[in-house]
């Protein structure tokens, strides 16, 4: 089925972040783990299919995007909907780690907010882009977005194509989002010596 990028899906995408994935985020930031989150809907009709959140001070390996495909995979609803019928949302670009477990899974496609350059430059975790520098000798945006795996997409590349009607509403509900966020990653850095995360 394929995935219409416009105003309605960018909505419903911010409409999860906000409402799902931010409240599971603020918690887990709480108890010291990072800002990013993710979640799973339905092609069909946009409806939730689960909402996670970074978990790496149970598990280092479970970022945002593989905390979820975890949580997922333990839920009987993994059993009901597969994963060729589902949208792969990202709050922020995933890493290279998380590229390929959305692959693995059987993903077609992964949309996010916040940019590899913005979790360096706003949230002060660079190690995204270290890493497809440093292994994979990728400069920022280096990576093929479209492939034979999944097509991948910014929220902000979808509202830079809508009149600005549409688009209006969604950026001012973007930078309500952003201002969480940053308090978030303002919280997260703060404690963030008191955890054990290896690449915090």
């Amino acid at each position: 089925m394929e995935i219409l990028e416009n105003a309605a899906l960018v909505r419903r995408l911010l409409d999860v972040m906000e409402n799902d994935i931010l409240p599971l985020t603020e918690t887990g930031v709480a108890e010291g783990n990072k800002v990013f989150g993710g979640a799973l809907l339905r092609k069909s009709d946009l409806s939730l299919v689960m909402a996670q959140t970074n978990n790496e001070t149970e598990n280092p390996l479970w970022h945002g995007e593989v905390h979820l495909l975890k949580c997922f995979y333990e839920h009987p609803v993994s059993k009901q909907a597969s994963t060729k019928d589902m949208i792969f949302l990202s709050t922020h670009e995933p890493c290279t780690m998380c590229m390929s477990a959305i692959a693995w899974a059987g993903f077609d496609n992964f949309f996010y907010f916040f940019s590899h350059e913005d979790s360096r430059d706003s949230f002060a975790i660079p190690h995204d882009l270290k890493m497809l520098k440093e292994v994979f000798g990728l400069e920022p945006g280096g990576y093929n977005h479209d492939n034979a795996f999944w097509k991948s997409r910014g929220l902000f590349e979808i509202l830079a194509t809508l009149p600005d009607a549409q688009a209006q509403p969604l950026l001012d509900q973007a930078k309500r989002i952003r201002d969480r966020y940053a308090a978030l990653s303002e919280a997260y850095q703060s404690s963030k010596d008191d955890n054990a995360i290896p690449l915090n």
